[in-house]
């Protein structure tokens, strides 16, 4: 079985908007289900689980109805960060699923997931039992202490930029977020970041630069502009 965690857990206060981004209408239609319709077309996902802020649960439980989200088997609320939202999605897939079915945790706002992307994220995890969404970098990088100036270069060749989703099979996750408390890691910032913090080596999988994380308002306009273009008669 292979089961997307959809994380939905922040409020998006770098937005400025009044409501969660993750629920931010575009051309008539929420970014979280944009995401999820990612994993709900494709035909190697089974289910869907979400972590969700309180107050939005029944929200979103009527939009997947609305737009048949079929595959969706439960909704829980996040955690203090997004290690703690994470072991709440992991928890949930744990009262249902085995140790050896994949869990493929994914951002709810990165609504631009392909189905190219999925498919080498699960294909790699079952190879080499972990699959992180990556590409490489290619921007000069400087080393900085203050992000105010620079008199050092970092080698981009020895970096990669990581997306999500982040592929495990469940029981590898499990075992990360108990040695986790154990050893005191309580807010590492993903779950590729936590593996490696307890010393494992992760596998790379396909990621996109189309694959954005809507941060701010600059990354919406370019979702907007993607989904224009992916859209366009034209380009069909």
């Amino acid at each position: 079985m292979n089961i997307a965690l959809i994380i939905a857990g922040g409020s998006g206060q770098r937005m400025h908007q009044d409501i969660p981004k993750q629920f931010l209408n575009v051309q008539d239609k929420p970014v979280i289900i944009y995401t999820l319709e990612a994993f709900q077309k494709h035909p190697d996902i089974d289910a869907i689980q979400v972590v969700l802020l309180d107050g939005w649960h029944e929200i979103l439980k009527a939009y997947a109805k609305q737009f048949n989200i079929t595959k969706l088997v439960g909704v829980v609320s996040g955690g203090e960060n997004g290690q703690a939202s994470i072991l709440n999605g992991i928890l949930a897939i744990k009262e249902k699923y085995s140790d050896e079915d994949i869990v493929l945790v994914h951002d709810a706002i990165r609504p631009m997931v392909s189905e190219e992307i999925i498919s080498d994220n699960i294909a790699k995890c079952k190879l080499y039992g972990s699959a992180i969404a990556a590409i490489p970098c290619a921007e000069a990088m400087l080393e900085t202490e203050n992000r105010n100036f620079s008199n050092s270069v970092y080698d981009r060749e020895k970096l990669m930029r990581t997306q999500t989703p982040q592929a495990f099979p469940l029981g590898k996750l499990v075992w990360a977020h108990e040695r986790a408390k154990e050893v005191g890691i309580t807010n590492s910032v993903a779950s590729c970041t936590l593996m490696i913090e307890l010393g494992q080596t992760v596998q790379f999988s396909a990621g996109s630069e189309k694959n954005i994380k809507l941060t701010t308002t600059d990354d919406l306009e370019i979702f907007k502009a993607l989904l224009s273009t992916k859209n366009a008669d034209w380009l069909k």
